[in-house]
């Protein structure tokens, strides 16, 4: 334990000083392959002389890793000329500082759920997501075994390697970011992200029928973004790890609006060596295609609803590849930092009933049953709430004409302990009622058209109605974005290596193109090839391994 502590006091110490510091990868001159077994001797001598230099008295900066696979070293520098310095090295190709992307969120925006409406969360997760039918993973698996053999490893925010969804077919993790001394393990998912991405690729096919797209891969996490956002360094460090692991693929549901040297060099490097790269399009709506999946040789995903619609948040334009299931994703999150909705409701003192509901991120959570009466309060305007007591109780509004933050805030005014709304069409509205990450002091849930319309008809004839508001923590959530359609590509690539592992990465983006099916409209690239279908991929997969075969006999 003594031993322990100092380690531990070390390490802090460590990077509390890299803290206050630069990091840079240095990236060395690639060998000729016509002279590699001689210049990869020369690139290690002067990889040695650099290192050196570094422990040397007159760096002033830390060396943090080598990256072997990508020829390049990481480094912690305190005065920026001796960065600069590092440049004018022969032997140096390139000094990369880090930069931090955005880290990767859900989208936020409301979402209409239209085709969940008869079935609460609970009732969903014993059943297979809607994505991995849509993209008929299921019907490849016989001829893939289910992903069997293929590897995947997964650039994100870490995962929960435990969750009963991801543990059969977790491999391995690693962190590439500021580790954190409060987990159990440094590449833990403390955002969710990255567990529900690697869910949707590869989560064990349960008895229930959930499953991911290819359930029986083998999953690798490289922990790449932290709450400070995505690092190009530690991308680039995430990739060299895969180059070196041997893994099929690299599903990065990350980007930005640029790309850096680090990223572009340790992408290509992947790329040739057989490699395939998957990454999200981005999620502005915005026509033009985020950074890595716009890089040559990347494929670009998009997402699509339940309807086969491009989703409004689907960024696109020429470099997009294919799209995928980007709406209502339900995957794994970190056990128990999903939350699901639990709406009663009790007319005329009668049984509480059970019915379909949603809540809104950013309105207050109650973790016991918030009961109280329902008022009717129209649409939520302030002329609605004139003359009704609302004090400790339920406002019930219908939805439309004002925006939902502001029936909120009109009912937190007139005093009501918590706002249920009743849609104006049929199905569930969900997502974020807060854009800042601010909490309401309500709950705020909402229920069907016609849920509502019965409450409002008893309320209207005298008759009591009372509702019982409960957040329940889960292991699974639904998101949005393509993030979200981003795995289900990597899971369908995975079931075409593990059906053909001769597969270069061109083929097997030609393959996924060739074999989409064609979604309109899409006069400016919006979907790109089409919706990925599983199925008719690898069947073209196992069909150029005969011929590759017919071809060498």
């Amino acid at each position: 334990m003594k031993n322990m502590l100092v380690l531990l006091t070390v390490l802090i110490s460590l990077f509390s000083q890299a803290a206050q510091a630069a990091r840079y990868l240095v990236a060395f001159k690639q060998p000729n392959r016509a002279m590699m077994a001689t210049q990869k001797i020369q690139l290690q001598a002067d990889v040695q002389k650099l290192m050196s230099h570094f422990q040397s008295s007159q760096f002033k900066g830390v060396l943090q890793a080598r990256l072997s696979s990508l020829n390049s070293v990481v480094v912690y520098v305190h005065d920026s000329a001796e960065a600069t310095s590092l440049q004018s090295n022969p032997a140096v190709e390139f000094v990369d500082q880090e930069v931090f992307h955005q880290g990767p969120k859900p989208v936020l925006g409301f979402v209409n759920m239209k085709a969940f409406s008869n079935r609460t969360f609970n009732n969903l997760i014993e059943k297979t997501p809607w994505g991995i039918k849509s993209v008929k993973a299921q019907q490849a698996w016989n001829v893939s075994s289910a992903g069997q053999g293929a590897r995947v490893l997964v650039l994100d925010t870490g995962i929960d390697k435990d969750h009963p969804a991801v543990a059969s077919n977790f491999e391995a993790g690693q962190n590439f970011t500021t580790p954190s001394f409060l987990e159990e393990y440094t590449f833990f998912d403390d955002q969710g992200h990255g567990t529900h991405v690697s869910g949707t690729v590869a989560a064990s096919l349960s008895r229930d029928g959930f499953s991911g797209v290819a359930p029986q891969a083998k999953i690798l996490m490289g922990r790449v973004c932290s709450h400070e956002g995505c690092s190009n360094i530690a991308v680039a460090e995430g990739i060299n790890w895969g180059v070196e692991q041997k893994v099929d693929v690299i599903s990065m549901s990350l980007g930005g609006s640029f790309s850096s040297p680090a990223e572009r060099k340790a992408i290509n490097l992947a790329l040739q060596a057989g490699i395939t790269v998957v990454a999200a399009s981005g999620n502005s709506g915005e026509s033009h295609v985020s950074y890595p999946a716009a890089l040559n040789g990347v494929i670009a995903v998009g997402a699509t609803d339940i309807n086969n619609q491009k989703a409004s948040f689907s960024q696109y334009g020429p470099e997009l590849a294919i799209v995928a299931p980007g709406v209502d994703v339900i995957s794994s999150v970190p056990r128990g930092s999903g939350r699901d909705s639990e709406v009663k409701i009790s007319v005329a003192n009668q049984a509480f009933q059970v019915v379909a509901s949603s809540t809104f991120s950013g309105s207050q959570s109650p973790m016991s049953p918030a009961l109280a009466d329902l008022v009717d309060s129209g649409l939520g305007r302030p002329v609605d709430f004139v003359g009704k007591n609302l004090r400790g109780k339920f406002a019930l509004v219908q939805r439309g004409e004002i925006m939902f933050a502001e029936k909120a805030k009109n009912a937190i005014d007139a005093g009501a302990a918590g706002l249920v709304v009743y849609n104006n069409a049929p199905g569930l509205i969900r997502g974020a009622i807060t854009q800042d990450g601010t909490e309401l002091s309500i709950p705020v849930f909402m229920v069907e058209q016609t849920v509502g319309q019965a409450l409002i008809t008893n309320l209207k004839k005298g008759l009591t109605a009372k509702a019982s508001l409960l957040v329940v923590p889960t292991d699974y959530s639904s998101f949005d974005g393509t993030s979200m359609a981003t795995p289900h590509v990597a899971g369908v690539i995975a079931l075409m290596k593990a059906a053909n592992k001769s597969l270069t990465p061109s083929q097997v983006k030609q393959i996924l193109q060739a074999t989409a099916v064609p979604l309109q409209p899409n006069s400016n690239n919006e979907v790109g090839a089409g919706l990925v279908d599983a199925e008719k991929a690898v069947q073209q997969a196992l069909r150029t391994k005969v011929q590759s075969i017919h071809d060498l006999n």
